[in-house]
């Protein structure tokens, strides 16, 4: 195992989302720069942006956000600090949950609330297209085709470049692929929960970006004392870099999006991406976790 002294997203290596957007495949999540379980105003939002700028300063060109993170919290921020955009970052955002008055999500996939929900991103992002625009949940209460037909009909539209789907199923996932093309799925994955191994080897078939949530099973596999410690204290790598790393090494399509409002946090996790594993390094991970 080796790391950098300065850490670069690009250490992670590249992807294409939708064959023609290379991204650094070490990314960052924007929902903990909103208040609790990502419901209402930012804490610290002067520290907010200031993370976002130092995530760019890092490499970092694929940011991932959504409308219900506040709601608009979160889209408000990337807007304020990184506007004007680099040429190269993709702002990835989400649309298809609504907040309650408790912060409870509720899904609304009716395609008047798609519609408007993308509109209002675009407005808060400071952008007049979203380069992926990931449909939260899949409502069950409206029919996919519409969901998805939508979404279909805003790219045509020019208002969303590619299209992306949030914690569904290979079977779900087929059938939006005959409604349009899909070029990214987004959900629970890490070192302790691989529920979705078979959507990862059907999304790495098809080159399809696999962002997953949740990549440090924060709480558990982070601890110093947890599964990884062992593993830690042998590599010189944290338990984060460790589980991220691990992550990376997965697949070729793999994009992990490691979220955090502190920037000794950030610089930790981009760290990662110049992490090497032997397969000894994951054959201990693999054990450790389980």
């Amino acid at each position: 195992m080796t790391t950098t002294t300065t850490p670069n997203a690009a250490d992670a290596g590249t992807f294409r989302i939708g064959g023609d957007l290379p991204v650094a495949r070490l990314g960052f999540g924007s929902m903990q720069l909103t208040g609790r379980n990502a419901f209402g105003p930012s804490r610290d939002a002067a520290g907010a942006r200031t993370v976002l700028r130092r995530a760019v300063e890092l490499g970092v060109n694929l940011i991932d956000t959504a409308d219900a993170y506040g709601p608009g919290v979160a889209e408000t921020l990337i807007g304020e600090a990184l506007h004007p955009y680099r040429d190269d970052l993709v702002i990835a955002t989400k649309g298809g949950f609504v907040r309650g008055p408790r912060g409870e999500w509720i899904t609304d996939g009716r395609p008047a609330h798609l519609r408007e929900t993308l509109d209002g991103s675009l407005r808060r992002l400071r952008l007049d297209h979203i380069d992926l625009y990931q449909l939260h949940r899949i409502d069950a209460k409206v029919p996919l085709a519409d969901q998805i037909g939508t979404l279909r009909d805003l790219r045509a539209a020019g208002k969303i470049r590619h299209i992306g789907l949030s914690e569904v199923s290979a079977a779900q996932l087929r059938e939006a692929e005959r409604i349009a093309p899909i070029a990214t799925v987004q959900n629970l994955y890490n070192l302790a929960e691989r529920s979705w191994e078979d959507l990862l080897a059907y999304t790495a078939e098809r080159g399809i970006g696999f962002i997953p949530w949740f990549p440090l099973a924060t709480g558990d596999l982070t601890r110093p004392s947890g599964p990884l410690g062992p593993v830690s204290t042998r590599t010189g790598a944290t338990p984060s870099q460790l589980a991220l790393a691990w992550l990376l090494h997965r697949a070729p399509n793999v994009l992990p999006i490691p979220g955090t409002s502190s920037v000794t946090h950030l610089e930790e996790n981009i760290a990662a991406a110049a992490v090497k594993l032997s397969p000894a390094d994951l054959a201990l991970l693999d054990g450790a976790a389980r």
